[in-house]
């Protein structure tokens, strides 16, 4: 599977989805994309999934509290590609690259990888049918983080990377600055949105795509070792 990973924001921009002035910023500060995919790859010992850039902003609204919305500035999400054999994608946002320092974006590239392997671990095994479904966004919050690795079992020769993930997921994601940026330069400006409900940002697969999983022995390999190191902390 190979594409381009600025493919459909360039698409955004020759439809009129996106002005000129916001595109040529993602452009600009792609670099720091890139740096932070090979930071990760450096620590990790393993190479990042597929990724691309969603021009739209993912909103996240509850069914319960009506008044309150999530940002969802990158996701991880299975797709299936022509030969019905099932790939792992990280999607991440354009205001992400738009608006977020560097250390949010590398924080949540991270974080994503960090779901990457998670989910890869638990097709593997079969041992997903549905995710789990909350019903606000504080319970969602938590839920994300409480079920994936330690990042100091994957990043440990990395720090600096390390404090990022910590400090932007105390509990979820949670950056002020750029939230309000966002807010700001993005929804008050009508650029392009998608509103999804929690309950509808769950993961379902049927048995015979989680069968045909395309992983890399080198992933499994490494996925053992993290989760060995896991086991020998908890002792």
């Amino acid at each position: 599977m190979v594409f381009n990973s600025l493919q459909k924001v360039e698409d955004a921009l020759k439809s009129g989805q996106l002005p000129r002035n916001i595109y040529d910023l993602i452009l600009d500060r792609y670099e720091i994309v890139t740096k932070g995919i090979k930071r990760i790859e450096n620590a990790a010992g393993l190479k990042y999934p597929y990724y691309y850039v969603e021009p739209n902003l993912i909103i996240s609204m509850s069914e319960v509290e009506f008044s309150q919305f999530g940002i969802f500035f990158a996701r991880t999400v299975p797709v299936v590609n022509e030969q019905r054999r099932l790939n792992i994608v990280i999607q991440l946002t354009a205001p992400l690259i738009a608006f977020g320092m560097l250390g949010s974006i590398h924080a949540i590239l991270a974080h994503e990888f960090i779901h990457y392997l998670n989910l890869v671990s638990r097709i593997l095994k079969m041992d997903i049918i549905s995710d789990s479904i909350s019903s606000n966004l504080f319970e969602e919050r938590y839920a994300d983080s409480s079920r994936l690795l330690e990042p100091t079992l994957i990043f440990k020769s990395d720090r600096t990377l390390i404090e990022h993930i910590t400090k932007k997921f105390p509990e979820g994601f949670s950056d002020l600055r750029l939230e309000t940026k966002v807010v700001n330069e993005w929804i008050n400006r009508g650029l392009p949105m998608t509103k999804v409900t929690i309950d509808s940002n769950i993961i379902k697969l049927p048995i015979e795509l989680m069968a045909n999983l395309d992983v890399d022995e080198l992933v499994k390999e490494r996925i053992s070792e993290f989760q060995n190191r896991e086991q020998r902390q908890k002792k």
